[in-house]
């Protein structure tokens, strides 16, 4: 179909620029959010640092023409997939396998294609995860699935890919075989690294751990499955704050006693677990007589409250 002489391909592009931007944005926002999670409910951090662009004009052209192409609008959408792109950094090769399955999982994502060059590196030595994904923008008048291109890699992948790149840049791609060689051994040598360092962290995991972090997680666990849909949702006004009271600490403890996955091995853990389902009834028929909100909601550190309480001296 020929298009009439009225259209305007600059204006098609920084419409198409504006797409990519959005969907730039709508992933960024979605691993930001996930990141804070790990930090919040697991007090680590797998993910080191982010980056994203939209691919240059001069990349964007190199790569339709090396594919004997038209340059115009339509080829640049339907043929180059990594317009916009998303570089995510981890600390472990663990972490770039558990990132890549929260993005898969997330309901408004849809992957169309996965390359795994840490399990299957190329022949250079390159090792990174690659994933291309669509994500919904919401225009004033239709939705557009925008394809947007996630690379995954830890931070010693990223450093010899940083490298080898601008090696490869300046030899114009044809760089000696010597050469070719040795970063071929530095690749091998970087696997070996996230290997070792993947196991060290591990073996230090078992040293840290408590076993009375199992427990917690199921109490948190059932303060959040209950409160979840109270995101969503208004509560009527005719409803007593006894009756709301009676209600949740009636249904927590309900739920924390018929949780399957909680196993009372011994009967010192049983004491401990009796002791925190008394706690938690304690502490919510207590917030019906009080009007006061906890310092420590609000992220109170006790060095503040020292503070404060030097300063009212």
């Amino acid at each position: 179909m020929e298009l009439p002489m009225f259209y305007d391909q600059t204006e098609e592009w920084n419409r198409a620029l504006l797409i990519y931007d959005a969907a730039l944005k709508e992933v960024n926002t979605k691993l930001e959010i996930l990141n804070n999670e790990f930090k919040l409910a697991h007090q680590y951090n797998p993910i080191e640092h982010i980056t994203s662009r939209v691919k240059t004009p001069q990349s964007i052209a190199k790569k339709i023409r090396h594919n004997n192409m038209e340059l115009t609008v339509e080829n640049i959408v339907k043929y180059i997939n990594d317009v916009a792109g998303i570089r995510i950094i981890c600390s472990f090769t663990s972490d770039i396998y558990r990132i890549a399955d929260l993005i898969r999982k997330q309901s408004d994502v849809k992957v169309l294609k996965i390359k795994d060059y840490i399990t299957n590196p190329k022949p250079n030595g390159y090792m990174s995860y690659h994933m291309i994904v669509t994500v919904p923008i919401f225009l004033s008048q239709e939705v557009i699935e925008t394809k947007v291109e996630i690379q995954i890699r830890t931070i010693a992948m990223d450093f010899w890919a940083s490298l080898e790149h601008k090696m490869y840049y300046k030899f114009e791609g044809n760089a000696p075989s010597h050469i070719t060689r040795e970063l071929k051994e530095c690749a091998d040598i970087v696997s070996f690294l996230d290997q070792k360092m993947l196991a060290i962290n591990e073996e230090i995991r078992t040293y840290s751990d408590d076993p009375m972090d199992h427990y917690r997680e199921i109490v948190s666990g059932m303060f959040h499955s209950k409160i979840k849909d109270s995101y969503g949702s208004i509560v009527e006004d005719n409803i007593s704050e006894e009756e709301v009271v009676k209600e949740s600490v009636s249904e927590n403890v309900k739920a924390i006693e018929q949780k399957e996955e909680l196993i009372i091995d011994n009967e010192a853990e049983a004491n401990v677990y009796s002791e925190m389902v008394s706690a938690l009834q304690e502490k919510a028929l207590k917030t019906k007589t009080s009007d006061k909100v906890p310092f420590s909601l609000f992220g109170g550190s006790k060095r503040k409250k020292q503070e404060m309480k030097a300063n009212a001296q």
